[in-house]
């Protein structure tokens, strides 16, 4: 896919000025939106283009198909909540709070942006097809690992992180901790008869995800025997 090759052709505006820059951003935004909102099978080209103010055309002539365009939208996702994650300073904390950091930030993105695992679930759904197709993501998520892998090198020597502690697990223990929450909250807050999306519960829960994270990362602590 070269989309990004084909935004730099400058493309008439509704005044008559050329800003391919402009152009992108209103595509992009309003395919983050729709199919974040409506799920890719759902979502219709049209509405897209309607939502972007642009011809429909365009869309095809920039992403080619509406799955490279969900794909498209998919690595700027990842791309982002990476850029963000990596501007972290975790090498001022101590390793153990570098991770509890990491939970926090992870929940509060997911907060923040409530398109972002909407995208994913949607894309689990159709078992990641488009993440397959895209010799991007390897590239984008690589920043994430080698964070996650640097703190536990470094927590290990600190003796603050259980040496058996493996990146697999951490990061997916983090994602999963605050996005089951947050992807089935409406459902949850009708069986528990509770807002789950209360500031209050919000909190709440992110005081129990550091807790339970918290306290699996670190060494435990032996018992002295009884004399």
């Amino acid at each position: 896919m070269q989309t990004a090759d084909k935004m730099k052709k400058a493309m008439p505006t509704k005044s008559g000025t050329r800003n391919p820059e402009q152009t992108q951003e209103r595509i992009f935004s309003a395919a983050t939106r729709i199919f974040a909102r409506q799920g890719f099978d759902a979502a219709r080209v049209d509405r897209i283009a309607a939502a972007a103010r642009i011809n429909k055309q365009l869309i095809y002539h920039y992403f080619g198909s509406k799955d490279e365009m969900f794909t498209a939208v998919l690595e700027r996702a990842y791309a982002r909540f990476r850029s963000a994650e990596a501007a972290l300073d975790l090498d001022a904390l101590p390793a153990d709070q570098a991770i509890l950091a990491l939970v926090e930030f992870t929940w509060n993105y997911y907060l923040r942006h409530p398109e972002f695992i909407r995208l994913l679930n949607s894309e689990n759904q159709m078992l990641a097809r488009h993440l397959k197709s895209s010799p991007r993501t390897k590239q984008i998520n690589a920043s994430h690992i080698s964070i996650a892998r640097r703190i536990l090198l470094r927590g290990k020597r600190e003796r603050s992180i259980r040496p058996e502690i493996d990146v697999l697990q951490l990061n997916v223990s983090i994602a999963a901790l605050g996005f089951f929450y947050l992807i089935n909250q409406h459902t949850l807050s009708m069986v528990f008869e509770r807002d789950l999306g209360s500031k209050r519960l919000l909190n709440k829960r992110l005081a129990v995800m550091k807790e339970i994270v918290g306290c699996w990362i670190r060494p435990q602590k032996k018992l002295r025997g009884r004399s």
